[in-house]
């Protein structure tokens, strides 16, 4: 008997079952006779909103609701079989016509529709909530899991692009911290997380690589062609649009392991300078530590060349630097907030390959101190009076380049480690996708730009420039003749009177 008190007293009472409430429309809470009158409201409401997602995402994905009126013709083919089939007949061969003559747009309203829809359904939309939560990217609120939304996915040849909205309390930082898992998760070689307005964001998951092949230099301008010093054209981004240079008002600073392809974007550079340099619109002024090996293959574009890291490139430097300070006092007498062609004086560049030679590892320590703070003056100052640095080097680091902070354009060609992408494009710019070191060394050329101002770099590869191509330049520049006929564009050039 006392055994069977103490069970008893052992006894506790399972918990109740806990079911979560349902939650229903605030609507269905109303009295009836509140709820009679809304109806009508209630009902109109409704319509709408279901009318316009139904054509939100037929024109998100207009082959989706192409195939589901296939699949209605198909009923109407029981009922009417022969006006069925002449509509069908007669939408695929105008669908062949058109893709017939017209393929590149027939591959955008068409073919990448249905690439997109495909890598929709087929990649992302039964895994996106499992990764979203394996990542971490998802949030539990109670009993209910929340994961960011999937908006919309659109696919080119080597890449997706997957819009996401962000969940409340959210940032891009979220998405660039995971960019590597969420690759792996959808099968991408790599993820670069875009910000396009408020808690939006694009993930481009990237598969191909449109850069691979080297890109070949357009035909030069003819002679009277005006240069825009803000839009240089220096190669080709990997949207297929032009890589573009803002020179005027900036510094630009090319950094680059050996053999990553900074000549290429040295002479792209000048080649796009080459009508301005005809002209005497703007004046280039070169330094080669290296013996003139890469700027002494083409010398007549240069006003001034020196070809070692000694006393006369230091000169040289302090004569662009004086002008510079000229330059500014004018300026500032003449009450002109910036350069502009209309005043008459040419716009001033100075070209600089390998820059360590002569700021970090000259063995004289006057003549490094003294272009130590020519070339600071000329970077810090020569914005607003019309004088530009383009500056290579190998060494990003800031025992050698401490002032890397004044260079307002930055370009990262191949690099050897990761930390050195955001010693030269900035702090976090390697999280948001560009992996400058894993530039593989088959693909020389390839860029990552910085500008100051723009939170997303730019990728690109500057234009292959051979020796014939600066054979071309020069004869360009210097009015010879060349081989060259392209309806007056670079054939028999007179010469022309260039600034001093």
């Amino acid at each position: 008997m006392s055994r069977l008190v103490e069970r008893r007293a052992a006894w506790v009472d399972p918990a109740p079952l806990e079911v979560a409430r349902p939650r229903l429309p605030w609507w269905m809470n109303m009295p009836r006779r509140a709820l009679g009158w809304l109806a009508p409201l209630i009902l109109a409401v409704f319509s709408v909103r279901l009318l316009a997602g139904l054509a939100r995402r037929a024109y998100r994905y207009p082959i989706a609701f192409a195939v589901l009126a296939a699949a209605g013709a198909w009923w109407l083919w029981r009922w009417d079989g022969w006006t069925v089939a002449f509509v069908a007949s007669l939408l695929g061969s105008a669908g062949l016509l058109w893709w017939w003559h017209w393929p590149t747009s027939f591959d955008r309203w068409v073919w990448a529709q249905v690439r997109a829809e495909y890598r929709r359904m087929g990649v992302y939309a039964f895994r996106w909530h499992r990764v979203m939560v394996f990542s971490d990217l998802a949030k539990r609120v109670k009993d209910k899991t929340y994961v960011p939304r999937l908006v919309r996915v659109r696919s080119d040849a080597w890449r997706d692009r997957v819009t996401v909205r962000l969940l409340a309390g959210q940032e891009p930082a979220h998405f660039e911290h995971k960019a590597e898992a969420l690759a792996h998760s959808f099968g991408a070689a790599s993820c670069r997380v875009r910000v396009v307005k408020p808690r939006r964001v694009v993930l481009d998951l990237v598969h191909g690589d449109p850069l691979a092949r080297p890109i070949d230099p357009p035909t030069l301008p003819a002679m009277n062609t005006g240069v825009d010093l803000r839009r240089l054209v220096i190669g080709r981004t990997e949207y297929g649009t032009p890589a573009v240079l803002r020179l005027l008002g900036n510094q630009v600073l090319v950094v680059g392991s050996m053999g990553a392809g900074k000549a290429s974007v040295l002479w792209a550079v000048l080649r796009a300078l080459a009508p301005a340099i005809r002209t005497g619109m703007v004046q280039v002024f070169g330094i080669d530590p290296k013996g003139g090996m890469e700027l002494g293959r083409a010398p007549a574009l240069f006003t001034r060349l020196v070809c070692d890291n000694g006393p006369d490139a230091v000169e040289l430097l302090e004569h662009v630097a004086t002008l510079t300070r000229q330059r500014a006092a004018g300026m500032r007498t003449a009450r002109r907030r910036k350069w502009s062609p209309v005043q008459g004086a040419p716009f001033v560049l100075l070209v600089v390959d390998e820059l360590a030679d002569l700021i970090a590892y000259q063995p004289d320590r006057k003549l490094r101190d003294r272009a130590n703070a020519a070339v600071q003056t000329i970077v810090s100052q020569g914005r607003a009076p019309g004088v530009a640095v383009l500056g290579l080097l190998q060494d990003p680091r800031k025992t050698v380049v401490d002032f890397r902070h004044l260079f307002t354009t930055r370009l990262a060609l191949r690099l050897d480690e990761p930390a050195q992408v955001d010693m030269v494009l900035g702090d976090g710019v390697r999280q948001r996708g560009a992996t400058a070191d894993e530039i593989p060394e088959s693909t020389p050329g390839v860029v990552w730009m910085k500008q100051d101002g723009r939170r997303e770099p730019t990728r690109f590869r500057a234009y292959r420039i051979t020796d014939a191509d600066l054979d071309v330049l020069t004869a360009y520049v210097t009015g010879a003749s060349s081989d060259e006929d392209d309806e007056g564009s670079v054939v028999r050039q007179l010469p022309a009177g260039r600034a001093a």
